[in-house]
């Protein structure tokens, strides 16, 4: 098994491992579990996406795609005016 995406959180981690699985790569999510020694901070180099070594090069541009995704989302969230300084804000 080889790493196939670093997470940055447990969130980020689940949504890459689910959109290879849905292109049918068996991925699986390794270090989800100590997280909860860390309590509420970033995974950092904890959490990781494992894919079979033959699924790898496949695996890495579905990853490069869902970090775009995120990025964008991400993006979007903080500039709701077109001011990239502008606080994120929930509608509730």
């Amino acid at each position: 098994m080889r790493i196939a995406y670093r997470a940055v959180t447990l969130i980020d981690a689940h949504l890459v491992k689910d959109a290879l699985e849905r292109e049918e790569i068996p991925a699986f999510v390794a270090g989800e579990y100590l997280t909860g020694a860390v309590g509420q901070l970033p995974a950092l180099d904890y959490v990781a996406v494992m894919v079979p070594e033959a699924c790898l090069a496949a695996a890495e541009r579905i990853v490069h795609e869902v970090e775009r995704q995120l990025a964008e989302a991400r993006t979007a969230l903080r500039e709701p005016d077109g001011d990239p300084d502008a606080p994120v804000t929930a509608t509730c």
